[in-house]
């Protein structure tokens, strides 16, 4: 099939390259013309074949909200909008009521995968009517790991982005309970051999992950993480996670704790945020600051 893709980052670029390994036609655009296919969206939009799919992978907020207002003026009735960035799932609802109002469908699709995605695939998480899911379905396929799993329909608009925006809550809890561990390990002088006992448990034991495979990459690049300053961003999916809670009143103490543990970073040099830095660095190539 044919695809607009919106956004041509780190995320963006990768997946552009997956869907052509993939067999499909993908058209890009990127503010950057240096990575872009075509130097508008007017441009992309008139050389895809109707019923148009754009896929949008651009910052969450107004950068998400300006490029649908003008996909909405660009694209006709049948054709389909997909936001594949960090947008709120109450940003998905808005959407796919404006570009309803005009005959377009609005798809929502968390991804998770990283830096690593275009080797792996992506982990997609959709909502939407099935109708409209249908028409990007062969993308879908593309882009998600080999096997039966790592793709789901959730359920209808927003429900993407709210299972992604979970799934990274669930991310911020298990990366501050590796911190926190490897900075107790650190601190004792009994333990010798601290990145090594983080390898061992890579084999046969209950809390083995890739996100504890990307820990001993970190620990092997800087043993015990001298190079960075604890100082760990957080996206906005954590801060949202724990809104949800509050508003459904179900109790998320690990994940609201593991958010506030990165507040505390940017009071103090702090080692476990180390840690939670250098992870985010392993797993989506995040910026770290160095001292």
């Amino acid at each position: 099939m044919e695809l607009g893709l919106v956004g041509l980052g780190k995320m963006g670029g990768n997946m552009r390259e997956r869907i052509r390994r993939a067999g499909h036609t993908v058209i890009g655009y990127d503010r950057n013309a240096d990575l872009a296919d075509v130097h508008s969206l007017e441009e992309l939009v008139g050389k895809l074949s109707a019923p148009r799919v754009v896929w949008v992978m651009v910052p969450a907020g107004e950068p998400t909200q300006s490029t649908v207002d003008q996909l909405a003026e660009l694209l006709e009735p049948g054709d389909v909008v997909v936001d594949g960035g960090n947008s709120r799932w109450t940003d998905d609802e808005k959407h796919a009521e404006e570009l309803a109002a005009k005959g377009i469908g609005f798809v929502d699709c968390g991804v998770s995968g990283g830096v690593w995605g275009l080797e792996n695939g992506y982990a997609l998480m959709y909502g939407g009517d099935a109708e409209n899911v249908a028409k990007v379905q062969p993308v879908f396929d593309a882009l998600k790991p080999e096997g039966d799993f790592g793709s789901v329909h959730a359920g209808k608009v927003g429900a993407g982005h709210f299972a992604k925006m979970v799934h990274n809550g669930i991310e911020y809890a298990m990366m501050q309970a590796y911190a926190e561990g490897w900075e107790l390990l650190e601190k004792v002088d009994s333990v010798e051999n601290v990145r090594e006992v983080f390898r061992s448990w890579q084999e046969g034991t209950v809390i083995r992950s890739w996100l504890l495979d990307l820990a001993v990459n970190a620990l092997d690049e800087d043993e015990h993480l001298d190079q960075l300053r604890g100082y760990a961003q957080d996206s906005g999916e954590g801060r949202w996670t724990v809104e949800a809670a509050i508003d459904n009143a179900v109790p998320l103490p690990a994940i609201t704790a593991s958010l506030f543990a990165r507040f505390a970073s940017r009071q103090e040099d702090s080692p476990q945020m180390k840690m939670i830095a250098a992870l985010r660095n392993q797993f989506g190539g995040h910026a770290v600051e160095k001292k």
